[in-house]
């Protein structure tokens, strides 16, 4: 299982250098974009507390309060940045997760905002600063690398599915420049073929593609071999002007006669079509 970040680096190819915020004008409309986003995560925080207690007392173990809350805070978060975004496709409906290429840490709003999702992360994960917020507003499902917790952990991933939450994964198993899409590892896939998950399990392919800025690198929204967190959270921050990022929601495929390379192989397929059709076409024009 893979989470919102990165799980084991990706290093092929130089980054670009992250461009620095140069006087007054720079550093303000940072600023003026952070603070904002930084808010509405907050009070997203704090809202969703007590949401969550009366969810759970009336609806159990399911989500359908929460999911359209972080929905909205992530929609929220990308309009105080400044990052337009357009969804292409609907979002499944019975029981299933989704999969999705890994650009960047941007994948945890614009994925939240084009469809609830719950993303699967390893343990680390919340412990880093600033993330840890992201992950405790978009209810992250995490996941301990250990033998002797693996029966247990598929328990509460059985019951998380059966509960109607859409869990996320990135099979590529790390973040990239967001130009490509990485060959999906089978034994993620191996967790949909519990006999106790619903007979109508499907897998939602999800593609992500990120337009730079005009006139910036392509691979502005990457994230990914040593580049600092905190270095590419100020470039995009403090951009003149954003670029837009377009989710695609593809048909979802059912789990059941399927093997763990036969899932990871068309889910891949539908990933990397996406992302390939995605970057050879137009920037879609931004949202009235």
């Amino acid at each position: 299982m893979s989470g919102p970040l990165r799980e084991a680096t990706w290093r092929e190819g130089a980054p670009p250098a992250l461009p620095r915020p140069h006087g007054v004008a720079e550093w303000w409309r940072g600023i003026r974009r952070a603070v904002p986003a930084l808010l509405v995560l907050l009070l997203g925080v704090v809202l969703i507390l007590p949401l969550r207690a009366a969810e759970r007392l009336i609806h159990g173990s399911r989500r359908p309060w929460t999911g359209p809350h972080v929905q909205l805070v992530c929609r929220l978060v990308l309009a105080c940045i400044g990052l337009d975004w357009q969804r292409k496709g609907r979002p499944m409906r019975g029981p299933g997760a989704v999969v999705a290429n890994h650009s960047s840490w941007l994948d945890i709003l614009t994925m939240n905002a084009a469809m609830p999702v719950f993303f699967v992360s390893k343990a680390e994960v919340r412990r880093w600063p600033g993330i840890n917020i992201l992950t405790a507003v978009t209810n992250t499902h995490f996941v301990v690398r250990d033998p002797k917790f693996a029966r247990a952990q598929a328990t509460e991933f059985a019951a998380r599915i059966r509960a109607g939450h859409r869990l996320l994964f990135f099979p590529e198993g790390t973040s990239t420049d967001g130009r490509r899409v990485l060959a999906f590892k089978p034994t993620l896939f191996q967790g949909f073929l519990d006999p106790g998950l619903p007979a109508d399990l499907a897998i939602q392919p999800m593609s992500v593609i990120y337009h730079a800025p005009e006139g910036a690198d392509p691979r502005f929204y990457g994230w990914w071999a040593d580049m600092a967190l905190a270095d590419h959270l100020l470039a995009v921050l403090s951009a003149r002007r954003q670029g837009m990022a377009e989710v695609v929601l593809h048909q979802p495929v059912p789990v059941a006669g399927e093997t763990r390379k036969s899932l990871a192989a068309k889910t891949e397929a539908a990933v990397r079509g996406g992302v390939e059709q995605g970057l050879v076409q137009n920037p879609p024009r931004r949202q009235g």
